[in-house]
């Protein structure tokens, strides 16, 4: 079974005809429309996987993408099979993510500055890229937390362990497919050593919010002040590479779109917040994001 690594509109006017909520167009009328609507807004950005497809990395739901099964808390607790199971690919996975490069997507979210980027991606490419206000919602891929200590630390000195308790493991298994959050599709992985904290002795776990687990609550009521913060006349959200298929995500849309903010879903296939945009576009995220940077500076 494949197991990737994890995972728990509207009183505005009408710029163009054809902004009704729940109306997804690709039609460059449509797309013109969002982009005047965002050009002076304050804004908060929600961003999802498909922001860092152009970077290499594949998501969870894009067009063409399987459909995920996804590794839960629980599942990581059961055992030691599952947690073999999971680091066994992360370490094949994590070694290709970590080389991924920014993309014009990420270097224009920081050009825009939001008032907050609420990123659902744990691949850290956005700090790279040197967003000032953010919230890294689902956590950072590149941090370890002991379950045992709560003791926390490198997803690099982690990836040296597991080397070198794996001799030659990388090599062996050179050609296996990537999936998402530095997943890849393995299943022969009984063989492989976990280690363990250096600390305690206890179980590390990638400090990233698996399905089964909740976000921590201050960073979802930093969000959901940030939020609030905007107004129907002078603020917008900008939800972007995201199907908002998961409600972590998704009610930051709902909550905006509750209090008349204008809500606009830029992404590559139909989304659950649809029904609630102002504007629904029909669009890769990079070209949306250098044209909208563009027409805000």
């Amino acid at each position: 079974m494949t197991l990737p690594l994890s995972r728990s509109r509207y009183d505005e006017p009408a710029a163009s005809a054809d902004a009704t909520p729940g109306h997804r167009s690709a039609d460059p009328a449509h797309r013109a429309a969002a982009l005047d609507l965002l050009a002076d807004r304050r804004l908060v950005v929600l961003g999802g996987a498909g922001l860092s497809t152009d970077s290499g990395i594949p998501d969870y739901r894009g067009p063409g993408t399987a459909r995920p099964t996804p590794m839960t808390y629980g599942d990581f607790v059961s055992g030691r099979p599952a947690r073999q199971r999971y680091w066994a690919r992360s370490h094949l996975g994590w070694a290709r993510m970590r080389r991924a490069d920014l993309n014009d997507g990420h270097r224009s979210v920081a050009r825009l500055d939001p008032e907050l980027l609420i990123t659902q991606n744990v691949d850290g490419l956005h700090e790279a890229a040197g967003t000032r206000r953010m919230v890294a919602l689902h956590g950072r891929i590149a941090d370890v937390v002991c379950l045992d200590c709560r003791v926390t630390s490198s997803r690099a000195a982690l990836q040296e362990r597991m080397a070198e308790a794996n001799p030659g493991w990388a090599e062996r298994h050179g050609d296996v497919v990537a999936r998402p959050d530095g997943d890849v599709d393995l299943d022969a992985t009984d063989d492989f050593v976990v280690p363990d904290c250096l600390d305690c002795g206890g179980v590390l776990k990638p400090d990233v919010v698996f399905f089964g687990e909740n976000v921590p609550a201050e960073r979802v009521q930093r969000c959901f002040a940030a939020v609030d913060d905007l107004t129907p006349d002078g603020g917008a959200l900008l939800a972007v590479g995201t199907s908002l298929t998961v409600m972590s995500g998704f009610r930051f849309v709902r909550r905006a779109a509750r209090a008349g903010v204008p809500v606009v879903v830029v992404n590559r296939g139909a989304t659950r917040g649809d029904e609630l945009a102002t504007y629904a576009v029909e669009a890769g995220c990079s070209e949306f994001l250098v044209d909208l940077a563009a027409r805000r500076a």
